[in-house]
């Protein structure tokens, strides 16, 4: 697979990552460990390279997952993990003090059965704790070896420059999607200035530009699209034209709309990279396919006319946690 650097950074990584939250958390009962384990270890046959997980993600199983799968071939791969909630704890209120951020960079590494951390992205943003004090805190993590690289998630343009002024930053992750296109406006313009890389999850609209999903899916009554307004069965609805849009590009080119949503990310910038997530090997197959799915400029010009003409409903997050974000 063709590799990608993340903005003016060394870190080199695979064109697509995989997202492993969804092995563990999120979506409805955990895969089974060995499955799971299998997955990981067929991406990295198949060239990723790069793998994202969080000590949230469970709590804490999925970076044991990780770092068990991973094992074999430690030196050859990229892990991002993350840190930044109370007790590691989704649920609970922000934490990103510098015993903190110290703490779990030990524990994680623990799990992860690595002395080092190659990417650590503070999760969200702590307003009870300066920034210049998180990237402090970074800068001697990464002067006595523990980090190599780090990164903010679903931070806000003014957030990312004070950070990046104290200790550059290698990759802002964020939602970026045909699903959800408001990095545009102020983030991707100022990541391009500050030469920092973009690492966009859920790039496939949380599974819903897959075309698998429409207003007539049941998910998992653990699944956390169910308090998703835009996961809504009339939202749903509404926003099936997005998806009609991707099959029929997707037509045109002989691939598949997970591919063809994949490919248009991968197109915007050479800075990008998708983490897709999955637990079926099939789709893993599939997406890493979209690398070899080539949009032209003039695909890209249709692309873009076309989207002017289609309103996506429905927020992508309960007001609980959009709070969390943008800050």
């Amino acid at each position: 697979m063709e590799k990608r650097k993340l903005g003016n950074s060394r870190l080199e990584v695979s064109a697509l990552g995989l997202g492993c939250m969804g092995l563990s958390f999120g979506y409805g009962p955990a895969t089974d460990k060995q499955d799971a384990i299998q997955l990981i270890r067929a991406a990295f046959d198949d060239g990723i390279t790069f793998f994202d997980t969080a000590e949230c993600y469970g709590p804490f199983d999925n970076e044991a997952l990780l770092g068990e799968a991973l094992a074999p071939f430690r030196d050859q791969v990229v892990i991002a993990t993350k840190f930044g909630f109370e007790d590691g704890d989704s649920k609970k209120g922000l934490d990103s003090s510098p015993a903190r951020i110290r703490a779990v960079a030990e524990a994680s590494m623990k799990r992860l059965k690595t002395d080092y951390i190659d990417l650590f992205y503070q999760h969200r943003v702590d307003p009870n704790i300066s920034i210049e004090e998180v990237a402090q805190t970074i800068g001697e993590l990464i002067g006595e070896g523990k980090i190599r690289h780090w990164g903010l998630s679903e931070a806000g343009a003014d957030t990312i420059r004070k950070a990046h002024a104290v200790q550059p930053l290698a990759a802002l992750q964020s939602e970026y999607s045909l699903f959800f296109r408001e990095p545009e406006k102020e983030i991707i313009p100022t990541l391009e200035e500050l030469g920092i890389g973009f690492v966009p999850f859920s790039p496939l609209g949380k599974g819903f530009l897959t075309g698998a999903v429409d207003d007539k899916t049941k998910f998992d009554p653990t699944d956390f699209r169910n308090i998703v307004p835009r996961f809504s069965e009339e939202n749903r609805k509404a926003n099936q034209s997005l998806i009609d849009l991707i099959k029929s590009i997707a037509a045109g080119k002989g691939s598949t709309p997970a591919q063809t949503a994949l490919a248009w990310l991968l197109a915007q910038k050479p800075w990008i990279v998708p983490i897709p997530g999955t637990t079926k090997l099939h789709r893993l197959q599939e997406n890493i396919g979209a690398v070899d799915v080539r949009l032209s400029k003039t695909e890209l010009n249709n692309i873009e006319a076309a989207l002017k003409n289609i309103e996506i409903v429905g927020a992508r997050y309960p007001s609980q946690l959009q709070d969390r974000v943008g800050k």
